[in-house]
Order: C-alpha cells, then sequence, then structure tokens
C-alpha cells in the first residue's frame, strides 16, 4: 500500500466479541460503510466502515494500518448503517457482531480477496454466473390471472394504499381469508411507485410455494428476475446473487427469512411479515434479535408501511393494535365460500387409545378415505418414540451427555436411539444396561410410530410423512409438498412444518394428537402458543372444500385455550390471556432481559449468576454519583429493575455443558435499557466471568 499521502484515521467495526469499532489508518480515500481488510492480531478479517474520526482514539502510534479497501460493493448505505446500530444498541451487542453476519459469507472472508485464487473477487465471479444463469432461465412463463377480493379484501388493500409514511398495519385475518392475496396488491402497489417490497417469512419451506406466486404474478411488472430470495438454505453462491440483486435495486421483491430484513435496500417502500407471530422470527443464536421488531422499526425510520399478518398475532402485536398504536384490518370470514372446519374435542379421559389414536378419530379417517378427500394427522413430535423403558426395573433412555432421553428413531438401517439436543447416536441395546431384562419397549409415539400404525389400518392409503428427519435433503420439502397438492397422497403425518401457510384444496380432516404436551408448561407464552399452533394447522382443512372437521384429542377439554378454539374466537382468546398477564405484571405490561450463563458444572454456572446479581444490588444500594470515576455507566434509580434468583434451565445439561438463566425485568423499557448497559460493562471483571460463557438476550421468548 502506497503511504506517501496523507493518512485518513477509519473506525472499523469487525465481527469479534469485543467492544470495538477499532482505529486503523488508510492511506487513499474512503468513504463510511465501504468494506475493509484489516489486521487484527495475527489475522487478517474484513470490516465495515462506521467512521472517519479526526483523531484516533487511542495512541496514533499503535495504529495499524488498512491493508486494503474493497470496492466491489457499494458502500453500506445510511439506513443501513442505523439499522445495525440500533440492532446493536438495543440488543447490547458489538455493532461489528451486527454488520458482518448480516452480509453473505464471500463478503466477509479475507481469503475471497486475497492470493493468486482469488482472481477479480467473490461478486465479479458471481455476477459471471449470473449472467450464464440468466440466459438458460430466460423462458417466459403464462401470467396467472388475479382472483376477485372480495369486500373485506379490497376495503384492506384500499386501506393500506391510504396509508402515508410511517404506518404499522396488523392484518388480522381467519386462515383461509385470503391473506397472501392483499400482501400481493399491496407488493403491486408499492412497484408501481418504483420502490422495492420486502416480504418476510417464517420458515425456509414457505418460500417456493410463495416465490411462485410471486413470480408469476409479478413478472409483468417487475420481470422474470426481479424476485430475489434470501434464507439459511441457500448455498454462499446464491445468497450473494441474490444479495447483490436486491443491493443494486434489480431485485424489486426480496422475499426471505428473518435474515433478509438486514439486507440493504435502496428504494425500500414496504415490508411484510408473514404470520408475524412465528416464533422463527426470533434468532436464538448469536445476536438474538426479532425480525418482526426490527421490521416495524426498519419502517419507521424509512417512513413506510410494514404490514404484519396473522391469523393468531401475539398478543404485544394485538395490543398495540387494540391501543391504536397499529392500524387493525380484519378478514373475519374465508375468501371462498367453504365454511370454517366444525373443531370438536374428543376427551380421551374415558377411551381407550390404540398407538395414541381413539376409534372416532380412526373412523373419521376412513370415512375421508372413502369420500376421496386428505386428512392431517398433527403430532408436533417428530421419531419413532420419545424414550425407550425396560419394564422389569423402569430403566429409561436417557443421554449420558444432556439432562434429557435419547429418541427412538427407525429409518432403513435399523433402529436408533437419537438425542435432539446433542446429536449422539446409540444402537437400540439388546438388553436392558441394568437388570438385563430383553423386554424393552418404546413409551409415547412421534411422527414415524404414528406412519407406521396408519399404513396397518389403512394399508391401500398413501400416507406421506413431513418433519424434520423426513426433509433432511435440500429439495425434499418442496417435493414431499408438491406430492400432497397433487393429490398423490391420502394421509399425510406432520409437525408443525405442516401448519403454517400450504393451501391444501382436498384436505377434509385435520387430527390432532398429544396437543395436552404444552398446556401446562412453565412458560407463560405456552397457551398463547399452542392456540397458534392448533389454530394454524386447523385452518388447513376445508379451504376449499366444506363439511370439514378438526379433532383434537385432549385430557382437558375444559381449558380455555381449547374452548377459545371450538369457537373459533381469537379475540376472546387474546382478551382473557392479556387480563391475566397485565394482572401478573408479564410482557407486554413489562420488558425482560435474560442472562444465560453454561459451563461444566452447575456450582459453577450458578455461582456467576449470583455474582452478576450481586454486583447490580450492590451499586444500587450505594447510590452513584452523576458521572462515575471510573468511567462506567451508571444503573438507574433503585427498585425500577426486578432481578430474580438464578435457576437451572429446564433443559440444565447440553452436551455435557450445564446451564441457567437469570431474569431481570422492569415496566419501564428506557430504564431497563439503561440498567442492561450499566450492568454489562461490569460483568467481564466479575471473579466467575471466566469461568463459564454467558450471553444476554433482550425480549426473550423462551423463559
Amino acid at each position: 500500500m502506497d503511504t506517501s499521502g496523507t493518512p485518513v484515521w477509519v473506525r472499523v467495526a469487525l465481527d469479534v466479541p469485543l467492544a470495538g469499532p477499532f482505529d486503523y489508518r488508510a492511506w487513499q480515500p474512503v468513504q463510511i460503510g465501504l468494506r475493509v481488510i484489516v489486521p487484527f492480531g495475527r489475522r487478517q478479517l474484513i470490516g465495515v466502515i462506521t467512521a472517519l474520526p479526526a483523531e484516533p482514539a487511542v495512541d496514533p502510534s499503535v495504529v495499524r494500518d488498512v491493508e486494503q479497501v474493497l470496492h466491489d460493493v457499494p458502500p453500506m448505505p445510511a439506513d443501513w448503517l442505523r439499522l445495525t446500530g440500533f440492532a446493536a444498541d438495543y440488543y447490547q451487542r458489538p455493532v461489528g457482531e451486527v454488520m458482518l453476519p448480516a452480509l453473505p459469507g464471500p463478503l466477509r472472508k479475507p481469503s475471497a480477496y486475497l492470493g493468486k485464487r482469488a482472481g477479480a473477487g467473490p461478486v465479479a465471479r458471481s455476477d459471471v454466473r449470473a449472467q450464464k444463469r440468466k440466459k438458460a432461465d430466460e423462458v417466459a412463463s403464462a401470467a396467472v390471472p388475479k382472483p376477485c377480493l372480495n369486500a373485506e379484501q379490497q376495503a384492506a388493500v384500499d386501506a393500506i394504499a391510504a396509508r402515508q409514511g410511517f404506518s404499522p398495519v396488523l392484518l388480522h385475518g381467519v386462515t383461509g381469508s385470503g391473506k397472501t392475496e392483499i400482501y400481493l396488491r399491496a407488493v403491486e402497489q408499492t412497484l408501481a411507485q418504483g420502490r422495492q417490497a420486502l416480504l418476510l417469512v417464517p420458515e425456509i419451506n414457505l418460500t417456493p410455494q410463495l416465490q411462485q406466486v410471486l413470480v408469476s404474478r409479478l413478472q409483468a411488472i417487475a420481470g422474470s428476475h426481479g424476485v430475489a430470495v434470501l434464507h439459511s438454505g441457500l448455498a454462499e453462491g446464491d445468497r450473494l446473487a441474490a444479495w447483490m440483486q436486491a443491493v443494486r435495486g434489480q431485485a424489486r421483491v426480496v422475499l426471505g427469512t428473518r435474515l433478509a430484513l438486514l439486507t440493504p435496500l435502496p428504494e425500500l417502500g414496504l415490508i411484510v411479515v408473514d404470520e408475524e407471530h412465528d416464533p422463527s422470527y426470533k434468532q436464538q443464536e448469536g445476536l438474538r434479535y426479532s425480525a418482526r421488531d426490527l421490521a416495524v422499526w426498519r419502517a419507521h425510520d424509512a417512513g413506510i408501511t410494514v404490514l404484519l399478518g396473522s391469523a393468531t398475532p401475539s398478543l404485544e402485536t394485538w395490543h398495540h393494535a387494540r391501543n391504536g398504536r397499529y392500524l387493525l384490518l380484519s378478514l373475519p370470514t374465508r375468501a371462498v365460500s367453504s365454511t370454517p372446519p366444525d373443531i370438536r374435542l374428543i376427551d380421551t379421559r374415558r377411551l381407550t387409545l390404540k398407538e395414541g389414536m381413539s376409534p372416532e378419530l380412526t373412523d373419521a379417517i376412513g370415512k375421508r378415505l372413502e369420500q376421496g378427500q386428505q386428512a392431517l394427522i398433527f403430532l408436533n413430535r417428530r421419531g419413532y418414540s420419545p424414550v425407550l423403558n425396560c419394564t422389569a426395573c423402569g430403566w429409561v433412555s436417557g443421554c449420558t451427555h444432556c439432562s434429557t432421553y435419547m429418541v427412538v428413531h427407525r429409518g432403513k438401517t435399523g433402529a436408533l436411539l437419537r438425542c435432539h439436543h446433542c446429536g449422539a447416536r446409540e444402537r437400540i441395546p439388546r438388553a436392558c444396561p441394568d437388570c438385563g431384562n430383553q423386554d424393552l419397549q418404546p413409551m409415547g409415539r412421534g411422527t414415524q410410530r404414528v406412519e407406521e400404525h396408519l399404513a396397518e389400518l389403512f394399508p391401500q392409503a398413501r400416507i406421506a410423512r413431513i418433519d424434520a428427519d423426513s426433509t433432511r435433503l435440500k429439495g425434499s420439502a418442496e417435493r414431499l409438498f408438491g406430492q400432497v397438492h397433487a393429490g398423490e397422497v391420502d394421509i399425510l403425518v406432520g409437525t408443525q412444518m405442516v401448519a403454517k401457510g400450504h393451501d391444501f384444496r382436498n384436505l377434509g380432516l385435520v387430527g390432532v394428537l398429544n396437543a395436552d404436551a404444552m398446556l401446562f408448561s412453565h412458560d407463560f407464552r405456552a397457551p398463547e402458543r399452542l392456540f397458534a399452533q392448533l389454530m394454524q394447522v386447523a385452518g388447513r382443512a376445508g379451504r376449499h372444500t366444506g363439511g370439514s372437521q378438526v379433532m383434537i384429542q385432549t385430557g382437558y377439554p375444559e381449558q380455555a385455550v381449547y374452548q377459545a378454539l371450538m369457537r373459533h374466537d381469537y379475540v376472546g382468546f387474546a382478551a382473557h390471556g392479556l387480563a391475566e398477564r397485565e394482572s401478573a405484571g408479564l410482557p407486554p405490561f413489562a420488558h425482560q432481559a435474560l442472562l444465560t450463563a453454561e459451563s461444566g458444572e452447575l456450582a459453577q454456572t450458578l455461582a456467576f449468576l449470583s455474582q452478576a446479581r450481586e454486583v447490580a444490588e450492590a451499586a444500587e444500594n450505594q447510590g452513584q454519583p452523576p458521572v462515575l470515576s471510573d468511567g462506567l455507566p451508571c444503573f438507574p434509580p433503585p427498585g425500577t429493575v426486578t432481578l430474580y434468583d438464578p435457576v437451572p434451565l429446564r433443559v440444565v445439561r447440553v452436551n455435557n455443558v450445564e446451564r441457567a438463566q437469570l431474569l431481570a425485568e422492569s415496566a419501564s423499557r428506557p430504564a431497563l435499557q439503561a440498567f442492561l448497559r450499566a450492568w454489562l460493562a461490569r460483568l467481564p471483571a466479575l471473579p466467575g466471568a471466566r469461568r463459564v460463557r454467558w450471553q444476554l438476550e433482550v425480549d426473550p421468548l423462551e423463559i
């Protein structure tokens, strides 16, 4: 690098677990938002320039030089820098840990730019491949006519079109009410204004179906290559190509999962969050952000509409809509003439179940098959059986690495025990390890066992199972769903993968097994999740045929969740749930953060969390001057934040690591944020901090 000119001080965000950003010296003109290759210790890293300070924050003599300025991607725009900066501040993470993971893999690897094999760089190579693929893919597709809107849909479309500036809109529509069509009309209106649209869906396996509709419907407006798809299942090259299309403005519509939210979009005019209640929008590793919440912030920053859609909105979103913070648009009836399914509760307390299925449900499946209709059996538990048991001494198949059971799985090579937490695998023992008894029995049932039982009951039926095991291979989920849509499947057995967003045209019956598993969870959000899950899967039935049924097997039919389901009464359920939350001081009437720690010993983990609680309580009790001499941020006034006792997690040991958590709660979001900043500044200095791994999650979904 030429060092004969005048140096420029640059502040660079790096993906490292340190506060940062870090100061460097550049010997050529640079801009905020450009990527650079810099030395960091003995490594070379790619970072993003966040500022051009007049002087470095440290002694200039120790500041190192930028090794290379990268110009293959335009500088990250100011709105993207604000978005990532807000996310870093709110979720209490270094800004580099937000910015860099949001970029496609090749753009953050120095090896892609350095050395003889780097060539012109990853973007140039991607552009060459994209041109070849574009020529090969240029085949005209038939335009799909727009369906006619009913009065409710048209009113919703008109209301969205009339919004100006920042406008959060909740589209609450029953399953089958045509929410997707309203999304498409809003997207078309946005494209007609010359702007881009971002559509978020919760699951990867939903994108192919929606992408096909989008490409067909939007080809006339956006062109055959105007839709870019972004999700974590893409190969690195494919993700880079789609990302570059979006950044350059070539892709007018971006369809993706939560990671798509952090894509720079130069002409963003609309954000749609489908199934906004879905927990998949919350990242559970690294930066633990909520894509839905950041979508609302991004729309506010850009002054545009954010459209949140769901048949069962989260209680937080519903609370905002009822208080007038969000515009509430309702679609109380289905878009087609079919009536909602009849929901029936099967009281299992006085029944003899065969492989977990009641005679009433079995008979109903047979009748639907005779009528030429499809049936869906929903069980949110994969595998063959949750646990293997010795009938003589009571031994169960516990995992040696985790405080949980190993699940029985059956495959082409035989049966195995697998841990769903650490991934450990073992062969089924020939005899009980404790007493030698050879009569080992599977307890409970998963989707594999239900599939096997149905094959015995209905040998002529075509049965398919869709869960995380049957869809491991790339494209397998799309292929299986395609078979269901084509009528090549009579009985579908599945987990929550089958509950969201799929339009099964000939599905006349939904049977739900083991619904009570979530009913008495320690998590206060469990009833909300159960209601949403059952309402979603129930909504798959009868979307194009009348007389459909949903049969839910339960030992507690009197529970409020089930009674509201029978009435299709989300509004009543939400009112009851919010009243309970308000009386208990739970979100959305309080704000929470969760400090989680893990180490090889539970006592060590709990000791660190106890120290973390003590340091906060000591600072509050002693009082603080307005400015601390050591430069640490101050805690808010005493009594504004409550710290609970450290407790082990429900599954305390995973892969030989013992885990525990500490909950912080406040009625004031600003007070909680101020507390977290002061708290996190002190945690690294605690005696036990180096013996554990710890992380903070703001607005946790699971406690």
